[in-house]
């Protein structure tokens, strides 16, 4: 019996040890980084980028020339060259071109296409960090769970033991074996169901990283608690600094007054340059020469508000102007319930941890010693010693789910203000 209790005592303060000492995880960092490697929505949207930038040169250069060929003033009687001096070839040339600074505010407005799909890109991969880091806190938990269920049922293996030999000398009823296996029976229907859910988890992981369903995922034990204080202001400046989110809100709020200042350019005229040359061939009858002409002429727009068309457009800009500028507030206080939520799950979950870590984990455990030690000497019945050792396993699966929780929401906060808390 003292060899169980002395066993119980080394498993113990090999998993208090190791939940102390522990180093950085390097491995989810690597996990994350082969995700956004391989993402096949970050390369939809890097294509999406390049042909928004390639939107740009469409807009901001001049159309195509036109060249005009044609016959003017030719005889229905005769179709003579020769017959009508007013009888010409001609080949003009003519170019449209827009008021002197409306090419340059049609690229404006599509340059900032880039600059928007740029922060859908960052965005993204802040979700995909986020994705796999609680796949993986996940997936540590569901481990850690594994190691002190399979403790747990080595522990109890090695309690039958013990019942066993009191049974013999009849100290231990056969009830007391029935509940000792039907016991073990149970952690093994439980281990079968974090087994499955481990290769769940260990398929979600290798989908984002577009690896083989089964291929292998290390995970490294999870880490005590490290408390961070931080307010929902700080979270609010983190967010207007860094979440690309509301950033691209703005962008899109900077194009609708671009969009404003191109749409003031159609109160102003656009222009038609046209160059012609028209060659006169000899007239036959008089043997007379005649001279080409030469012509030059401009054409202008005449920019008419036909129904008021074109202060339709500039209201439009206007009024997209001040709904994104809502949307934007719109996503700030939602982000504002969120980390007032999220704040608040930190916080109980530090309690909780601290509570257990430094309270009932240790009380419980005690619980267990003193339980051993009464049934070593027949003053308690064995159901105590099992409850006793339920009640351990149960706190222990408690602190790793809590610490798993907490690393998860920190995972969404960084989300969700677009960079890592510190």
């Amino acid at each position: 019996m003292r060899k169980v209790i002395i066993l119980l005592a080394i498993i113990l303060m090999s998993q208090n040890s190791s939940v102390i000492a522990q180093v950085q995880d390097a491995t989810l960092n690597n996990l994350i980084e082969k995700a956004i490697e391989v993402s096949p929505k970050l390369e939809a949207l890097k294509n999406k980028q390049l042909a928004a930038e390639a939107e740009v040169p469409q807009v901001s250069n001049l159309p195509d020339p036109m060249l005009t060929l044609g016959l003017a003033n030719l005889p229905t009687n005769s179709f003579s060259f020769t017959q009508e001096p007013m009888t010409g070839k001609i080949v003009g040339l003519s170019q449209a071109v827009p008021f002197p600074g409306k090419l340059n505010a049609m690229g404006n407005v599509k340059s900032k296409n880039s600059e928007i799909i740029q922060q859908e890109i960052d965005d993204t991969i802040n979700e995909i960090r986020m994705q796999v880091a609680k796949n993986y806190y996940d997936l540590a938990n569901v481990r850690e769970t594994i190691e002190v269920t399979l403790e747990s049922k080595r522990l109890l293996e090695s309690i039958t033991q013990v019942v066993k030999t009191k049974y013999q000398v009849s100290k231990a009823s056969q009830q007391n074996l029935i509940q000792v296996q039907a016991e073990i029976t149970r952690i093994e229907d439980k281990l079968k169901k974090l087994e499955s859910k481990e290769r769940t988890l260990i398929s979600n992981i290798n989908a984002l990283i577009l690896e083989n369903s089964n291929a292998g995922i290390n995970t490294s034990k999870l880490k005590a608690i490290a408390a961070k204080k931080f307010t929902v202001n700080y979270l609010d400046s983190l967010a207007r600094e860094y979440r690309p989110f509301l950033k691209g809100v703005k962008l899109r709020e900077e194009q609708t007054v671009l969009m404003k200042d191109l749409a003031e350019y159609e109160f102003y005229p656009n222009f038609n340059l046209r160059i012609q040359y028209s060659q006169r061939d000899e007239i036959a009858r008089t043997n007379t020469d005649l001279n080409d002409f030469l012509s030059f002429m401009v054409g202008i727009s005449l920019p008419i508000n036909y129904g008021g068309k074109k202060s339709a457009a500039v209201e439009e800009a206007e009024l997209k102007r001040k709904m994104f500028e809502s949307q934007y507030e719109s996503a700030r206080q939602m982000l504002f319930q969120k980390f007032g939520s999220s704040i608040s799950s930190l916080q109980e979950l530090e309690e909780r941890e601290e509570l257990i870590a430094n309270g009932l984990l240790p009380q419980t455990e005690q619980t267990y010693y003193a339980a051993m030690s009464a049934y070593q000497v027949n003053e308690i019945d064995f159901i105590n010693v099992l409850d006793a050792q339920n009640k351990l396993l149960q706190v222990e699966i408690e602190l790793f789910n809590i610490r798993s929780e907490y690393y998860k929401e920190i995972s969404n906060i960084e989300f969700l203000v677009g960079t890592d808390i510190k």
